[in-house]
């Protein structure tokens, strides 16, 4: 088993001798492959314009993002976690898929997964991303296959696992109630268009009444973001685990899938702009933005 672990590249890097040398034993790794994992995380998006959670250059710079993604947080203060994530949710709907969504969706691709990883079995895409560009990348690479196309030639939609959800989904916080919206604003109270400057979110806020926020169209209660917030369990985690683990008994958070993966004999490669704690266990390890390491690894076009 194969895994690519993509984090936070941010800037180009050079190449050099040994970059050449670990591409070259990276597609050998892939080529006696039996399956393909992708885990990504906040960098695969960065170079769409998504601004990671938590680095300098993230999202409401004068507030803690991630005291605002927890069920208490709503509790406490709907109207600023709503605001919060609705500039996640302008920021996705402005957003398009880069090259390294593409890369990745290719990659789902049978007959030019073949070309790469011969022997490979299967692929899949474990994202904790909530911006959805992974699937719409699959929905364009599925759109430009003629329509009596073999299944070899098609996507495989069914690749993808969104493990923290989808910002575009929002759910009834009293009954089973979950749609996907793409309306911008989601409602006229969440128009705040006249902030131009996150940074400054914190006193800028605006302190929106409870019945003017998202509702569900069902009951009419208070509606949140269908995403998965610090405390609760991500989706599709039995299939994830099963997948990666190979066994659903045992619940892993994201950042140890690796490390199981090569117990069971996988290969590891990471992409990372600065170093992290993993890079010492890879196998392969690729310092820069995403978009360029994977172009390099995989440089037929897509």
């Amino acid at each position: 088993m194969s895994t690519v672990s993509n984090h936070i590249p941010v800037f180009n890097n050079l190449q050099d001798p040994s970059t050449i040398t670990t591409i070259t034993r990276l597609r050998d790794a892939l080529r006696v492959s039996k399956n393909i994992i992708v885990i990504a995380g906040a960098g695969l998006s960065a170079a769409s314009g998504i601004p990671t959670f938590r680095d300098g250059g993230g999202l409401w710079r004068s507030l803690d993002a991630t005291t605002l993604a927890t069920p208490t947080a709503f509790t406490a203060n709907p109207s600023l976690v709503w605001q919060f994530y609705h500039y996640q949710w302008v920021k996705a709907l402005e957003s398009k898929p880069n090259l390294a969504h593409h890369i990745i969706a290719k990659l789902s691709v049978p007959e030019f997964r073949r070309e790469v990883a011969p022997n490979a079995k299967s692929f899949h895409l474990i994202t904790q991303n909530v911006d959805r560009l992974s699937v719409r990348a699959l929905q364009a690479l599925e759109s430009q296959v003629p329509a009596n196309a073999p299944p070899s030639d098609r996507p495989q939609m069914d690749s993808v696992f969104e493990m923290h959800g989808r910002i575009f989904d929002i759910e009834c916080t009293s009954c089973d109630y979950c749609v996907e919206d793409l309306s911008n604003p989601l409602c006229p109270a969440l128009d705040v268009s006249h902030i131009k400057d996150y940074n400054d979110a914190g006193t800028k806020q605006i302190d929106i009444p409870l019945k003017e926020l998202p509702r569900c169209s069902a009951y009419h209660a208070l509606a949140r973001p269908s995403v998965v917030w610090f405390g609760e369990t991500p989706y599709q985690l039995s299939e994830i685990n099963r997948l990666v683990v190979g066994t659903s008994s045992t619940v892993l958070p994201a950042s140890l899938f690796a490390s199981r993966v090569q117990k069971r004999g996988g290969k590891v490669a990471v992409f990372n702009f600065a170093p992290s704690a993993a890079d010492g266990s890879a196998d392969f390890v690729f310092r820069g933005p995403c978009e360029t390491e994977l172009g390099r690894v995989f440089p037929e076009p897509v």
